[in-house]
């Protein structure tokens, strides 16, 4: 069930701003002052974020799939956004620690790359313009999407394949969808008719699942060998 957008005014809380500054002022004050935090590396962390990235995703998720979500629920939410923030903070205080760049810059770059890659919503000096550009027609979802891509493709122009950027390291079955995603396979719409509940394609996966524990095969390599190749055999026929 989807939720519409709750306008800006009626969001609760206080402007994030001095809330921001006293994380990442607590977060300096724990690698100074903390044995166990001070002993921290980007290496060491990932572990953490790992973890707390699928938290996050399943707290997400349980307040997506419940039609009224209960507190408890909500509570949950805001605490595992608060986990992934503070590794996203700690791994920024490590690079300020190293005079790379603090957390700031890591915001500032997100802005702009969000202005940047939203012509459709913002000016090129980062202001607000109407939603159709001036052209009088409201931008269509595929527009903005090409256009999102146009834009990334110019930011990074050394990436000539289309599953550059993809993550080896995903799991098998987000690494599928990911390189199907970008090669455009699986969008027709022929199939779209005939596809089926995401309760009916869950048991299907599940069944396959069991197929090839039954095998004695192991299903997240099997599926991870199958799409490298897949990408491969792509590019060779590009």
């Amino acid at each position: 069930m989807q939720h519409a957008a709750a306008p800006r005014d009626a969001v609760p809380g206080n402007p994030p701003g001095a809330a921001v500054e006293r994380l990442v002022e607590v977060v300096d004050l724990l690698r100074r002052h903390c044995p166990w935090t001070a002993a921290l590396d980007h290496a060491a962390l990932l572990e953490y974020l790992v973890e707390e990235t699928y938290e996050l995703y399943e707290a997400v998720d349980d307040v997506a799939r419940a039609e009224a979500p209960e507190q408890e629920l909500l509570d949950e939410l805001r605490g595992e956004l608060g986990d992934v923030l503070f590794q996203v903070v700690l791994h920024a205080q490590l690079r300020a620690e190293a005079g790379s760049f603090g957390f700031a810059a890591v915001a500032e770059g997100l802005t702009d790359k969000l202005v940047r890659r939203n012509p459709h919503v913002f000016a090129a000096d980062g202001s607000l313009h109407a939603a159709d550009g001036g052209t009088g027609t409201p931008p269509s979802v595929d527009g903005i999407v090409a256009t999102w891509r146009a834009v990334k493709a110019q930011e990074r122009p050394a990436r000539t394949s289309p599953f550059d950027g993809i993550p080896h390291r995903l799991p098998a079955l987000a690494l599928a969808a990911k390189t199907l995603g970008r090669a455009g396979d699986g969008r027709a719409g022929e199939g779209r008719q005939e596809q089926g509940s995401e309760a009916e394609l869950g048991l299907e996966l599940l069944a396959v699942v069991r197929r090839a524990l039954g095998a004695g095969l192991d299903p997240e390599r099997a599926l991870r060998r199958a799409v490298l190749d897949y990408q491969r055999d792509a590019l060779d026929g590009a």
